[in-house]
C-alpha cells in the first residue's frame, strides 16, 4: 500500500517482518523534496508465526506470506527497491546458549543474503542484537558482513552501527546492531543519523497521554500473593537481587542472575530492554504499582501507537512486542535512508563499527 499522497514511493519487502515495527515506521515515514512527498510502498512481507502475521496484516494493510523462510521460493518474491530483515536473534542473544551460526536460528540470515543476490535492491536494512558482533568469537559477524557486502550484482556499501535507542528519544535502553547497505554505483552513501540529544523516561511514555481505559492489549497479569508481596519490597530501579528482601521472598537461584528479574522501572529513566521471552519475573514491572506492565504499556515503550492492535493470546502478544523494532527508532533510520537516496543532507555521526574495525574483528 503506497504512502498516501506521495509523489514518489520506494517499493519495499520484509523478511522476518514481525508484528510491524519496521513496517509501521515505513508506512508513516516520508520526506519532502522540491514540493514532492517521498515515502515507501509495501509490496510483500513474510514471517512464520501465525499471530504475528495477523497482527502485521491488520495494521500494515497487506497480506503476508506466513511460512517458514526455509520453505519459501525466494525467486518468486517480487523484486523491490528496499529490503528489510530483522533476522532471528535467538542464537546471538546474551540470554541463552549463544550458539551463533551453529544454532538452529543462526544460519537464517543467509536467506536474506540470497534474496539480495536475486533481487539486487537499491538498499537493505538488517537488524539484530548487539551480541551478534561477539558470536562465535566474532567469526559469525565477519561472515555475515562479508556476504552482505558482496551480495547482488554490484555489491553494497555497508554502514554498521550499534544504535542505543534511548539516545534517539526512545523510552527504553534498547541496543541493536543495524546494518544499512546501499547498492554500489548509486552515487550516495548512508550516514548514521545524529541523535537528537533528548531522552524520554518510562513514566513519560506510559502517562503522557494516559492510556485509555478500554485500550486494546491492556489486560492485567494475575500475580500470586507471593509475587505481590515481593514487589512491595522492591524499590524503583531495583530487582530481585539488589532489593532487601525478607528470606522467605528471596529467589533460590544459582549462577547467572539476570538483572531484569522482578526489576521495577525507574520512572526518571528510560525503561530497561523489553523482551519477548522468559518466564516469571521477566515481564517488566511498574515503578509504583505492584504489578507487571500490560502489553499496551510494553507497546508504548516500543513506541507503537495505541491504535496499533496486537492479535493473539496475552503471551503471544508479549512475544510479538518484545521481538519488534521500536517504531520511532526505525522511523529515524528510514528517513535517513530516504534522504540518502534523494541526496538530501542531514546531520550524521561516525558509525560505531567503522570499516577498519569491522575488517579486523
Amino acid at each position: 500500500m503506497a504512502t498516501r499522497n506521495s509523489s514518489k514511493a520506494y517499493s519495499i519487502g520484509e523478511m522476518y517482518c514481525g508484528p510491524g515495527g519496521l513496517g509501521w515506521a515505513a508506512k508513516k515515514t516520508t520526506i519532502q523534496k522540491n514540493g514532492k512527498t517521498i515515502g515507501f510502498s509495501h509490496k510483500w512481507a513474510t514471517d512464520h508465526h501465525a499471530d504475528t502475521c495477523l497482527t502485521y496484516e491488520n495494521n500494515i494493510g497487506i497480506s503476508t506470506i506466513c511460512k517458514d523462510v526455509r520453505d519459501l521460493k525466494l525467486k518468486k518474491l517480487p523484486k523491490v527497491d528496499g529490503f528489510l530483515f530483522g533476522f532471528p536473534c535467538n542464537d546471538f542473544s546474551g540470554v541463552g546458549e549463544r550458539k551463533g551460526l551453529q544454532g538452529e536460528y543462526g544460519p537464517l540470515y543467509s536467506y536474506g543474503v540470497k534474496y539480495i543476490a536475486y533481487a539486487n535492491p537499491k538498499f537493505f536494512v538488517a537488524e539484530n542484537v548487539s551480541g551478534l558482533s561477539n558470536a562465535n568469537a566474532g567469526a559469525a559477524f565477519r561472515k555475515i558482513l562479508n556476504e552482505l557486502e558482496k551480495a547482488g550484482k554490484h555489491g553494497y556499501d555497508l554502514v554498521v552501527h550499534l544504535y542505543k535507542f534511548e539516545e534517539y528519544g526512545i523510552p527504553q535502553a534498547r541496543h541493536r546492531l543495524i546494518i544499512v547497505g546501499i547498492r554500489k554505483g548509486l552515487g550516495c552513501k548512508f550516514g548514521v543519523p545524529e541523535p537528537p540529544g533528548e531522552t524520554r523516561t518510562s513514566k513519560q511514555a506510559l502517562t503522557v497521554p494516559p492510556i485509555r481505559k478500554h485500550a486494546s492489549n491492556q489486560e492485567l497479569t494475575k500475580h500470586s500473593d507471593t509475587v505481590v508481596e515481593r514487589l512491595k519490597h522492591i524499590k524503583p530501579g531495583e530487582n530481585a537481587w539488589t532489593a532487601e528482601l525478607p528470606d522467605h521472598l528471596k529467589l533460590n537461584v544459582k549462577g547467572f542472575k539476570a538483572s531484569m528479574i522482578y526489576r521495577r522501572l525507574d520512572p526518571n529513566k528510560p525503561a530497561y530492554t523489553v523482551t519477548g521471552s522468559g518466564g516469571g519475573g521477566t515481564h517488566v514491572y511498574h515503578w509504583k504499582e505492584d504489578r507487571a506492565l500490560t502489553n499496551r504499556e510494553r507497546a508504548r515503550l516500543q513506541t507503537f501507537p495505541d491504535n496499533f492492535s496486537f492479535i493473539g493470546s496475552k503471551e503471544s502478544v508479549r512475544r510479538q512486542i518484545g521481538m519488534a523494532v521500536p517504531v520511532d527508532g526505525a522511523k529515524i533510520i528510514l528517513k535517513s535512508i530516504l534522504r540518502t537516496l534523494e541526496k538530501v543532507s542531514y546531520k550524521t555521526i561516525e558509525p560505531s563499527v567503522p570499516e577498519q574495525r569491522r575488517l579486523n574483528l
